[in-house]
């Protein structure tokens, strides 16, 4: 099939450009980029998209998969499907599946099921049955085709910590940790604060994140690993943590995820445990940090961190419920319409955190917008109007805040 998307808003941030062209496809590759395009076969579908965004595929750097294990929440299927709806041509699985993604067979099973679009990314576990014991056989995993290497849990045993960055040093894989410190969360669901007292829920000091995040870079510090991702940063001050230590040379990149800039913990008045994260929404300035951490490339990705629950998993006493949400059908728009249209970010610094910079993380690269290259491509109508329910969406569960409620931004086509 060939295409030609006429007067459409090309955003590259590979090259870093932000042009309005026509872009010609055929046979999943970039035929040709211009001004105008008139040469066209018979055959050719021609589409005006004017209005229209076309910028290179998003990528995901981690999220959760039900399969295998709560198919009842999220099959893989159904993960791949929600994942191209919102525009990704490249996710992350985390390997806190059941069983975990601890053993080569695991990643070889989900390679084979996932043999369709788009690329899965496969975080082997760092430790068996991510428990944060006894280190898996990293190599094999390794040589298996995993992307890097996480627990999507916080380790405690500092000691198995530098074990860890001094062994997949060797292996030319990120490993990402979640710094997170669990004695002072303690019974914690939502940031400590003023909306914490007024809304009678458990507070969760930011120190819970910054000294374990203060711990984990004198550790990189000390091994000389490059490969170190720092995933899930909530706090204003694990902002500054991680500036300092960027400024300083040391060889880092952090993520934040996607609901993390948009709300604070104003919207927990609702007690909507959809609303229910971990690490738990931020205070406003919390918020603010963050917005000015991915604009400046202190942060360097923005991560959705996909998680789908059963509706009566869900219904439960805020404390109670499971911590996550679904986001990729949600992330895009949402994020384009708060960020973009409001003109706090550039176009091309949200595509940036989206799509080429998670790619980085990973040790990726993804294609220019320009003649010759594969099509690895994201169309999205900013203007498109649509209700968020069970019929308009992929992925099996409903459990976001912003279930029922109508958004603008839609994507409309993902080439993989």
């Amino acid at each position: 099939m060939t295409e030609l998307l006429q007067q459409v808003r090309v955003i590259d941030p590979v090259s870093g450009t932000d042009q309005i062209a026509d872009v010609l496809i055929a046979d999943g590759h970039i035929q040709a980029v211009a001004a105008q395009i008139a040469n066209i076969s018979a055959d050719t579908q021609v589409r005006n998209c004017q209005g229209l965004i076309l910028g290179t595929g998003l990528v995901d750097l981690y999220s959760h998969s039900g399969e295998p294990g709560f198919e009842e929440r999220e099959t893989l299927s159904s993960l791949l499907q929600a994942a191209t709806a919102g525009g990704f041509t490249r996710i992350g699985i985390l390997p806190d599946t059941s069983p975990a993604i601890d053993h080569p067979a695991l990643v070889a099973q989900l390679q084979k099921q996932s043999s369709a679009s788009p690329l899965l990314n496969i975080w082997g576990a760092i430790t068996l049955d991510v428990a944060g014991k006894q280190m898996t056989e990293l190599a094999d995993l390794a040589a298996a085709g995993v992307v890097g290497f996480t627990d999507s849990h916080p380790l405690d045993n500092l000691g198995l910590v530098r074990r860890v960055l001094e062994y997949v040093q060797p292996l030319n894989k990120p490993v990402a940790f979640w710094p997170c410190d669990r004695q002072l969360t303690s019974n914690g669901v939502m940031r400590e604060g003023a909306n914490a007292l007024r809304f009678g829920l458990s507070p969760v000091p930011a120190s819970a994140e910054t000294t374990a995040i203060a711990s984990l870079l004198e550790l990189v510090a000390a091994t000389g690993n490059q490969q170190v991702h720092i995933m899930r940063v909530s706090t204003a001050r694990s902002v500054e943590l991680i500036a300092a230590a960027k400024a300083a040379g040391l060889p880092i990149t952090a993520s934040t995820t996607w609901m993390h800039l948009l709300l604070d913990t104003t919207a927990i008045q609702s007690y909507d445990t959809s609303l229910h994260l971990d690490p738990p929404l931020g205070n406003p300035s919390d918020v603010k940090a963050l917005r000015a951490g991915v604009r400046t490339g202190v942060i360097d990705a923005i991560a959705i961190d996909h998680a789908a629950y059963t509706y009566e998993e869900k219904v439960q006493a805020f404390a109670e419920a499971p911590t996550g949400a679904i986001g990729f059908e949600l992330a895009l728009p949402l994020l384009w319409q708060n960020l973009v249209e409001t003109g706090e970010f550039t176009a091309l610094e949200l595509w940036q955190a989206l799509s080429a910079n998670p790619a980085k993380c990973l040790g990726q690269k993804l294609n220019t917008v320009t003649p010759h290259q594969k099509a690895e491509l994201t169309l999205f109508d900013p203007a498109q109007t649509w209700k968020v329910s069970r019929k308009n969406l992929h992925t099996l569960s409903s459990n976001t805040p912003w279930f029922g409620k109508e958004l603008q931004g839609r994507v409309l086509q993902t080439w993989c």
